[in-house]
């Protein structure tokens, strides 16, 4: 038996690796720099922790949610391992400075792309010994980086501070094409890949069309009185969950319904995840903040009342069901005009040439009122009129080509800040119009009368794989012949101050990371 094989038995009770876990965890150990494509919920999480018990020094996660690193960190140290911090804002003061001080204890450090923008916390890494760098939901360098979290753009530049240590990016959606941006950007053009079959025989899909939101939310409320199972329903606006919510909790008296978007406060965000996770909820109105590295065994249903705007965020969404290899089920409902509020999403994520021409000229103005310091956060993009996105998307672009830095501008040179505002101006129309190919895509996927799970996966692999129960519509599927597994009787009293105290870390009061 080898080293790795009595490592999984030791610490997981295993007696075999899932498809492709081993293989990346032998590279990995090899010091070999490794993109891994895996399915959602087979297990990618298990091919840096274990490295974690074995090798000499430390390995640095960054993860891209608050969530998923504290629902990790929890299970980690549930199960024994307790050499494991997560650099959040849920993280106390006072447990931050002694984390600090004895940072080198730790086997397993979790933290955001943005966290490693803080200075003091790269001194302190610096000093470690980082053997393995791992990118987990390594996607989000291509979907996330290039508009409203440019920080994943800055890996590279992290990984080199840290003396170059082996990089293992995981995901479970990556098309050739994002493959190659994620090694791009990780600066690893040489990466060794090990590529796996995204598709999950045990996900059926269906495509309904409707007349509009109204017929969609009575078409929602009818089949959940009929299956009553954990449920995902995905929404493109926070308004549109709230909404639905109250819709369904009429329609729906018996169930217990909440709603999950990125404008909730934090400690609210997790209480519901929580609840969930624990069966004290079974229906999750949610945008896509919700969802990324949920591992919940037993959800059955996943609803797109909106369809996403690509479609790998679609495949990370629909693969939150079935874990437990039990029949599950992704639902599409669309209804006339449904494009326009995924290319509203689109076109506000990047800024115009108008916004642009706005922006550099309020900042010429700083430079000559004699003012370097760019006032920060509402104030500044409320006087721009743009939002935080386009700013944070122009202002990489600024410090990248060297107009400003650590929110200073840096003396005028005409020729540079010419070249910067026409390369802005590409790179913004570049993307948008890239993203409306994305989401054209998945569009055009929802209207095609062939088999679904063909098309879907078409992209990224060339086979797929025999469903287990059903495939989708066009090949026979229908609601009438599921019969999903039932789940536990769900508790229908929530006590929200009770449950908080239970499930929550120690509050802290440090800066926050930003929680995507």
């Amino acid at each position: 038996m080898s080293l790795i094989d009595k490592a999984l038995k030791k610490y997981y009770g295993f007696s075999s690796f899932r498809p492709g876990q081993k293989e990346i965890i032998e590279d990995v150990l090899a010091g070999k720099d490794v993109l891994g494509i895996l399915p959602t919920g087979s297990g990618k999480s298990i091919c840096y922790q274990l490295p974690a018990r074995v090798v000499d020094g430390s390995v640095l996660v960054i993860s891209p949610l608050i969530s998923l690193m504290i629902d990790q960190e929890k299970e980690l140290q549930a199960s024994g391992f307790k050499d494991v911090i997560a650099f959040n804002s849920f993280l106390s003061f006072s447990r931050k400075q002694r984390a600090f001080q004895h940072l080198a204890d730790y086997k397993l450090i979790y933290a955001s792309p943005e966290m490693l923008q803080n200075e003091r916390f790269m001194q302190k890494l610096s000093k470690l010994e980082i053997s393995l760098f791992v990118v987990d939901e390594a996607h989000c360098i291509s979907q996330w980086g290039h508009e409203f979290r440019p920080d994943y753009l800055k890996l590279d530049e992290t990984i080199k501070a840290l003396n170059d240590p082996a990089v293992l990016a995981l995901s479970a959606t990556a098309t050739p094409e994002v493959q190659k941006d994620i090694a791009k950007q990780l600066n690893r053009n040489d990466i060794n890949k090990h590529i796996y079959p995204m598709d999950r025989e045990n996900i059926a899909f269906q495509v309904t069309t409707l007349a509009n939101a109204e017929e969609k939310i009575n078409y929602i409320a009818g089949l959940l009185k009929e299956h009553s199972v954990p449920t995902m329903i995905y929404f493109s606006s926070r308004n549109w969950t709230e909404k639905a919510v109250d819709q369904l909790a009429a329609k729906l008296p018996k169930r217990n319904i909440a709603f999950y978007h990125g404008g909730m406060e934090q400690t609210d965000r997790i209480l519901v995840q929580q609840q969930f996770m624990k069966d004290q909820l079974d229906i999750i109105c949610c945008t896509s903040a919700f969802g990324m590295g949920i591992n919940k065994p037993n959800i059955r249903l996943v609803i797109h009342f909106h369809l996403p705007t690509q479609v790998e965020s679609f495949i990370q969404e629909v693969g939150r069901a079935g874990r437990d290899g039990q029949s599950s089920v992704s639902l599409v409902l669309t209804a006339p005009n449904d494009d326009l509020l995924p290319k509203l999403l689109i076109n506000s994520e990047l800024p115009g040439k108008e916004d642009v021409r706005r922006t550099f000229q309020y900042l010429k103005s700083l430079l000559d009122n004699h003012q370097n310091e760019i006032q920060n956060g509402e104030q500044l993009i409320q006087h721009l009129n743009i939002n935080e996105t386009q700013w944070r998307f122009m202002s990489y672009h600024l410090e990248k080509n060297g107009i400003m830095k650590d929110n200073n501008l840096l003396p005028y040179h005409l020729s540079k800040w010419q070249t910067t505002y026409e390369e802005i101006l590409a790179l913004a129309a570049n993307r948008v119009k890239y993203k409306m190919e994305k989401l054209s895509e998945l569009l055009v996927w929802a209207e095609k009368d062939q088999c679904r799970r063909q098309a879907l996966f078409a992209s990224f692999q060339d086979t797929i794989k025999e469903p287990a129960f059903s495939c989708c519509d066009v090949c026979g599927f229908s609601f009438k012949d599921w019969h999903p597994i039932k789940s536990q009787s769900l508790e229908s009293s929530l006590n929200w101050k009770v449950d908080f105290k239970q499930l929550m870390l120690q509050g802290g009061d440090d800066e926050k990371v930003k929680p995507g």
